[in-house]
Order: C-alpha cells, then structure tokens, then sequence
C-alpha cells in the first residue's frame, strides 16, 4: 500500500443544502465503518456558482428564483424539500434568514483550516452558519469568528485572506473536479476507485467505504 491513510475526497460547496445532508450521511456511515482511524477524509473545493455576488438584501429563495430561471414558489419548494431531507437527520436549516453569499472566501479559509488538522470543523461551522444561523458566509469578520469558535489563530487567517494565499489550492480542487467530470456536489471520491454522488443515504456511503477499503487493501 502506498499510504498509511485510505483518503476520501469530498467535493462541495458551502451553499449547497444537499453537501451539508450528505457530510452527515457520510459521517453516519463513517461512525460504523470498521476502520475509521484508517480514513483521511480530504474536502475538496467547488463554486456552484463562482459570479454568484454576496447580496444581503436578497433571499436565498429569490436568488434560487433568478439563478434557475424558475418560479419564486417552485423554488420555495426546492427549499422546503431540502428542509426536511435536513430535518430528518437532525439538521435545521433556516432559508428565510440564509444570505446570498460567494463562497469564495469560504473556501480560503477551509484550505487554511487544513493546515492545521480542521478542515472538518471548518466545514461544520460554515455550513451551520450558512443554513441555520443566517450568517453572511463572505463576510471576513463572520469567518474570523467561525475560526475562533475552532480553535484557529485569527491573525494568521487574517493575513491568509487578505493576501488569498490559499485562492490557488481552491482554484486546484475545481480544476481537479473538471478533470474528473465532477459537475455537481456533493461527490464523494474514496480512494481514487470509489465514486459516489450526492446526499446519499449513509447505508450506500457504509457500502462505498466497505468496497474502496477491500480495493486498498489488496494494492
């Protein structure tokens, strides 16, 4: 085996209501995986839209709306079906207060988290701040508090943002993403072997990591 660590990449994207579903699908899955100190879980990052601009004055359900070319209520219905995929795992989600953001930034800081092992928590925090608690994801002083709630140093992050020192490892993830033909998240890639596509029930992820593991370790 040419690593220590069976790496399972997840694409997604911080205002994706299906990504935030199927980390805790995942995670589920993960929980009764028998090896779970034998995975690296890897995020990966990916712009649903990267012209998105962060607007405060507009609803997530109007901005869906315009960017799907769909009617106000047929997106209010996307947003309540994903509601409740959410609340059937235990997750609030909060349309009528999430804010349009570009995930951009976002991005940066959970290549910044990985540095220092909180790539996960980072993801966590962004997603709960996105869908439950209404916050601007694109606003700095919003991720400098999201950091410290982690246990990150916010002047290092600070610094990172203000220079995009990690703008490029967010630009290599999408390129990744194009190479592999990822068009949508999440995706879900265990192991260079095992591909798996959106919010999935834990149940198909137990299977896929069951499966990618059996292929490790016969390399």
């Amino acid at each position: 085996m040419g690593s220590d660590k069976m790496i399972v990449e997840i694409w997604s994207d911080v205002m994706c209501p299906f990504c935030y579903i199927g980390k805790h699908q995942f995670e589920k899955a993960l929980v009764q995986f028998h090896h779970p100190e034998e995975v690296e879980v890897v995020w990966r990052s990916f712009e649903l839209n990267p012209e998105v601009k962060t607007d405060t004055n507009k609803s997530v359900i109007q901005y869906l709306s315009e960017n799907k070319g769909i009617a106000v209520s047929e997106a209010k219905g996307m947003a309540d079906y994903a509601t409740s995929m959410a609340q059937e795992i235990g997750l609030e989600y909060h349309f009528e207060k999430a804010v349009v953001a570009n995930s951009f930034q976002a991005h940066q800081f959970i290549h910044f988290a990985k540095e220092f092992g909180k790539q996960n928590e980072a993801e966590e925090a962004l997603f709960k701040a996105y869908f439950t608690d209404g916050k601007n994801t694109d606003d700095r002083q919003v991720i400098l508090q999201l950091a410290t709630t982690i246990g990150l140093n916010t002047k290092k992050l600070e610094d990172a943002l203000a220079t995009g020192e990690f703008a490029k490892d967010v630009k290599a993830d999408e390129l990744k993403a194009q190479k592999l033909g990822i068009n949508g998240v999440p995706f879900f890639y265990f192991n260079e072997s095992i591909q798996l596509s959106g919010a999935q029930d834990s149940k198909e992820f137990l299977k896929a990591l069951n499966k990618a593991y059996a292929i490790w370790k016969k390399e």
